[in-house]
């Protein structure tokens, strides 16, 4: 019998999409871009995405710091514009990992099946966000009082889909694996990192995109955990 849930913020709960692309719509007419030769904010934004996507994975790996991913990232897109400016990328980078997290744009359905589970279950989070922004976007969107756990991969220096931060997460919520699920977006990282540590998982796909992979539960809306949970 299931005691725990284990949550994903990013992705999962917390629209990361929606509310990056807020913020960077804000903050591309803040640091006017459109003067640097930026005349298409969408066309900016796409670009931004590949080089946030590629580093995100290097970082996963530890083959870059927190610090290179964050303004690298700003960085190589302006460059693509060929806006070398080392200052406006870390500015940039600054007030996007400040403003973003204020955001509070849930999935469809997110905060009513939280309460649903609150109910029967002890709710826990694990991520790969940082440390001092994941806490953020957890209070602002009203969700944190639901949460029992909240473990993020720099507090421990592991991150998803390595086994010992889902170890790590059960012994601090004083769980053990036949107890516990874990419930995200990321089929490498969350998915295939639970089920090789030996935890159910329930795939929240919201596009549907095709795999291979075995799953326990596979999800498109998260009103769907109430036929599961």
């Amino acid at each position: 019998m299931k005691k725990h849930i284990f949550f994903d913020l990013d992705r999962t709960l917390w629209d990361f999409e929606k509310n990056s692309h807020e913020t960077l719509l804000e903050l591309i007419n803040r640091f006017k871009l459109s003067d640097y030769g930026v005349t298409n904010a969408e066309d900016f934004i796409y670009k931004y995405k590949i080089h946030n996507d590629i580093l995100w994975s290097l970082y996963r790996e530890e083959k870059i710091t927190k610090a290179e991913l964050r303004t690298k990232r700003f960085r190589l897109a302006l460059e693509e514009y060929k806006i070398f400016d080392t200052k406006l990328a870390e500015n940039f980078g600054n007030a996007y990992v400040e403003e973003s997290p204020l955001k509070t744009k849930l999935f469809p359905f997110a905060k009513e099946v939280i309460e649903y589970l609150y109910n029967k279950y002890q709710l826990h989070i694990i991520t790969n966000g940082f440390q001092e922004v994941q806490h953020i976007k957890l209070e602002v969107s009203n969700i944190s009082q639901y949460f029992q756990i909240i473990i993020t991969s720099e507090q421990i220096g592991n991150k998803k889909p390595d086994p010992r931060i889902f170890n790590y997460a059960l012994k601090k919520a004083k769980a053990n694996k036949m107890q516990s699920i874990m419930i995200g977006d990321d089929l490498e990282v969350d998915i295939i990192g639970a089920r090789e540590f030996g935890m159910d998982q329930v795939y929240f796909n919201p596009h549907k995109d095709t795999h291979n992979q075995e799953v326990t539960h596979e999800i498109s809306c998260l009103s769907q955990l109430k036929e599961i949970l």
